[in-house]
């Protein structure tokens, strides 16, 4: 798996969020510096999980981001799939860039095995909450 640094990015704020439980809103600012991102890269991701019902944002002195579930309600393939949305039953890991699809993809054996370790790994951090990331 080879995700964009949307996804990194959400991931560190995520647990930053979930560290910082449902009281101190967590600034931008703090993120970025202390996982040397950008801060404008960061605060765009950041109002994408706001969109996306994850995060709720304040603004102006004492502001800052939360999470809008608990910790132990949001897992980590919820962040994942903001940014990383889920391929097409037609797409191929294999396959280059921008060919949508193999020529011999029905019967491709290479293909099956790796659609199950997606498979295993989607479900894997299907089981992963935002609280047990944090507390391990």
């Amino acid at each position: 798996m080879n995700w964009g640094k949307s996804t990194r990015y959400a991931l560190y704020a995520a647990m930053e969020m979930a560290e910082a439980g449902p009281e101190r809103p967590v600034r931008v600012t703090e993120i970025a510096e202390r996982y040397r991102i950008p801060e404008s890269a960061l605060a765009k991701v950041l109002q994408q999980m706001v969109r996306s019902g994850i995060a709720l944002g304040t603004r102006g002195v004492g502001g800052g981001y939360r999470l809008a579930r608990p910790p132990a309600e949001v897992t980590v393939l919820e962040i994942i799939e903001i940014f990383e949305p889920p391929r097409s039953l037609e797409s191929c890991l294999l396959a280059d860039s921008g060919e949508d699809r193999c020529e011999g993809m029905p019967e491709c054996r290479l293909r099956r095995l790796f659609d199950e370790v997606e498979e295993q790994a989607r479900c894997t951090f299907a089981s992963v909450s935002l609280e047990t990331l944090v507390r391990s």
